[in-house]
């Protein structure tokens, strides 16, 4: 099993990991679209063991184009430019690097037997 760099969860409300769909439905660096729970969330691999999940829509306007985005880095940090605005989001955080006031909704992710999990708040 294999979990990334996501924060941890600093709440105490109950999580359950949800199956998203197989590492190899993935391509490497590009993001794609999965519903969950009637949630749009888009998942990013950049390596076999590194995945990232994130809200679909952009936080500067609210348009569902977050998979559409380019991605890259700033450092070690894997990084989501907005197709739109182009604000830049770390991954791993939700931290926009050119807009302070705006945050990315990030999800904790995992690999298990080759699948994507995601943790997303209890039904």
């Amino acid at each position: 099993m294999t979990i990334t760099q996501n924060p941890p969860r600093s709440d105490v409300e109950r999580t359950d990991w949800v199956p998203a769909c197989r590492v190899d439905d993935l391509e490497p660096s590009w993001g794609e679209v999965v519903l969950l729970r009637m949630r749009q969330i888009a998942l990013f691999l950049l390596s076999p063991r590194e995945v990232y999940a994130v809200a679909h829509e952009d936080p500067a306007g609210g348009a569902p184009v977050m998979a559409r985005g380019i991605v890259g880095s700033r450092g070690d940090r894997p990084t989501v430019a907005s197709p739109l605005h182009k604000e830049v989001y770390d991954l791993g955080t939700g931290e926009c690097f050119t807009d302070p006031a705006l945050v990315l909704r990030t999800f904790r992710t995992r690999v298990v037997g080759g699948f994507i999990e995601i943790e997303l708040e209890a039904e």
